[in-house]
């Protein structure tokens, strides 16, 4: 049995860092042109959607201060939301609206406001404060997607979300992340979210850490995390290979929430995946993208690019395995 400094020097040399993956596969696998579409989420979705991809329903879209008068209309219409960035990422921007109480909204975290609230945060959304290049941005009003019975167990402050990392179409890696109250209701990892390694082939937890700790139970509701197996994991990983016939990213992540009525939708694409899903996974991505010959999976179906990333998956842990 392998030692713990033994176990620690074999994922040093598997992890992808920043740098590697900044320089080896991001710049070189997605073009400029492509980045800026998937950093605009309302873009992005309409073309996924066009594609036959499930999206989350956008209600409404607000590019200037002029627009808020209609933002606090279509507000009043519903009871729950999500109010976000167009532009943002990690998660910064994001509020979810779960209920209404009286005359307040209530937050998935349970604090409430009034809409001018909601209004106000719209402006500064307007204004690019939580843009990626902190200019000018668009404000989105999204239908709030419902977990499903099996995962919403695990996320008593939100809705969780599966990530996939995706390399020349092939899914190579993936994660459940979950929200907690410390994260207000959303999923990053960053923020307090509860990060779930996933076993590619069977869609099994393995490993699950917390602020950068390993944890066994969720830190809300003492759920154990390893009786995770994600739902509709077949069809998360065939969207997350379609995805790149729709937007030709040759290296990605893409974020599917599984909603109670709905089934999954893709809720993003993101052109620079954080590359914790690997503590999640206790598990680098060097060896996996390594295997990958480029070549191997030009011209297959998507569902062939699956099947591909799964014999990758199992070919590595056969060979890692002490």
């Amino acid at each position: 049995m392998a030692t713990l400094s033994e176990k620690v020097r074999r994922i040093r040399r598997e992890v992808l860092g920043l740098n590697r993956r900044n320089q080896q596969f991001m710049a070189h696998l997605n073009p400029a042109p492509l980045v800026a579409l998937v950093d605009h989420k309302a873009r992005t979705k309409d073309v996924l959607a066009e594609h036959g991809l499930p999206v989350p329903e956008t209600l409404g879209r607000y590019a200037h201060q002029r627009d808020l008068p209609r933002l606090t209309r279509n507000v009043d219409q519903h009871n729950d939301f999500v109010l976000k960035p167009a532009r943002g990422a990690g998660g910064e921007g994001v509020m979810v609206i779960a209920g209404r109480s009286n005359d307040r909204l209530v937050k998935a975290s349970g604090a409430s406001l009034h809409v001018r609230d909601v209004v106000s945060h719209a402006a500064d959304i307007i204004a690019g404060a939580f843009s990626l290049s902190q200019s000018r941005d668009e404000a989105l009003l999204e239908r709030r997607l419902v977990a499903d019975r099996v995962l919403g167990a695990f996320s008593p402050g939100g809705i969780p979300d599966v990530r996939v990392v995706v390399i020349h179409g092939v899914p190579i890696m993936a994660m459940l992340r979950l929200p907690t109250v410390a994260s207000d209701g959303r999923a990053n990892l960053h923020m307090g979210g509860v990060g779930v390694g996933i076993d590619l082939p069977t869609g099994r937890a393995v490993y699950a850490v917390w602020r950068d700790q390993e944890i066994a139970l969720h830190p809300d509701n003492q759920q154990p995390l390893a009786s995770i197996r994600i739902p509709f994991w077949s069809d998360i990983l065939l969207m997350a290979s379609r995805s790149a016939d729709a937007i030709a990213l040759g290296y990605f992540g893409i974020d599917v929430v599984i909603d109670a009525r709905l089934g999954p939708a893709i809720l993003e694409v993101n052109a620079r995946p954080g590359l914790s899903i690997q503590l999640a996974n206790h598990r680098g991505l060097r060896p996996l993208l390594a295997r990958l010959n480029p070549q191997s999976a030009a011209g297959l179906s998507p569902a062939a690019r699956v099947s591909l990333g799964i014999e990758i998956v199992e070919a590595t842990e056969r060979e890692t395995a002490p």
